[in-house]
């Protein structure tokens, strides 16, 4: 009964060892779209500098290139691109060296004259989210005309439109235009019931299947990896029901001397029983 208990207390132990810090990946300006010559800053927001959190990102050239290795500049826990161009567009990520991964963020990067803001991280069902539409080289408060799924909403007079109390029904692919300096990219915005909750979303810029490999990548390292506690717990439980066994020998010539080995320390000395020895297991 007392092994049961001690073998459930240290998987209990085991387990809450196996929780993972976790980080939180935001975007300097707070936009999804950019143009080409914007300063964009990275950071990775975390709870425990020590599990050593890296930004890397997903390009149609490059995959799990880390910042600092040919694109951006690495300080502490961020990453500036000092000067962005179409080719940074993709999906960029915080990284642990345990493996864990924070919120995916996906980036576009245009050369053309009209982007269109919008939340970069999910918004909270309920609140109102505004989009604006601008251009590179005139006043941001031109007439705009802002579509959903390619369908057209309607048309603002000056940029912006808000969304009051989004809903799920509120996600989608949105983009804009501006009369006279053409369409935006698309951005889709993903709305959420909580604050852990992130949708990856559809981008022409993400390598095939890049998605689904961070899946199995994180599930294959959460076992085989991350939990090294649970492994090393079930050992030192075996070795202790191994330890626990107690074998007594008596010795036939003198049956009042009795020798008491673990079993471990049989096994050690090579005693087992002969015609010298009567063992049995207490």
């Amino acid at each position: 009964m007392e092994e049961t208990s001690l073998l459930c207390l240290l998987f209990l132990i085991s387990l809450l060892s196996c929780t993972t810090n976790q980080a939180r990946l935001t975007v300097s300006p707070s936009s999804s779209q950019f143009f080409e010559g914007d300063f964009v800053l990275l950071i990775c927001e975390e709870d425990d500098s020590s599990a050593g959190w890296t930004l890397r990102r997903n390009t149609s050239k490059q995959q799990r290139n880390q910042c600092g290795d040919g694109w951006g500049t690495s300080a502490n826990l961020s990453c500036d691109i000092g000067y962005i161009v179409e080719r940074d567009s993709g999906v960029y990520w915080c990284e642990s060296r345990e493996g864990p991964i924070s919120n995916m963020v996906n980036l576009t990067v245009t050369g053309g004259s009209v982007i269109l803001q919008s939340p970069v991280l999910p918004v909270m069902e309920g609140d109102d989210v505004t989009l604006l539409c601008k251009t590179k080289t005139t006043p941001s408060n031109l007439p705009a005309a802002f579509y959903k799924d390619g369908s057209l909403i309607r048309k603002q007079p000056t940029g912006h439109m808000t969304i009051q109390h989004v809903s799920r029904s509120d996600e989608g692919l949105y983009k804009c235009d501006i009369s006279g300096h053409g369409e935006s990219p698309s951005s889709w915005i993903t709305v959420t019931g909580t604050l852990t909750t992130t949708t990856l979303p559809p981008t022409s810029a993400l390598p095939p299947h890049s998605f689904s490999l961070h899946r199995v990548f994180r599930v294959v390292l959460h076992l085989v990896v991350f939990c090294p506690y649970l492994i090393s717990t079930l050992l030192m439980v075996s070795l202790y029901r191994h330890r626990a066994k107690e074998i007594t020998c008596i010795l036939q010539s003198h049956p009042l001397r009795k020798y008491v080995f673990t079993s471990m320390l049989l096994m050690q000395r090579k005693i087992t029983t002969t015609a010298a020895f009567r063992c049995f297991t207490l």
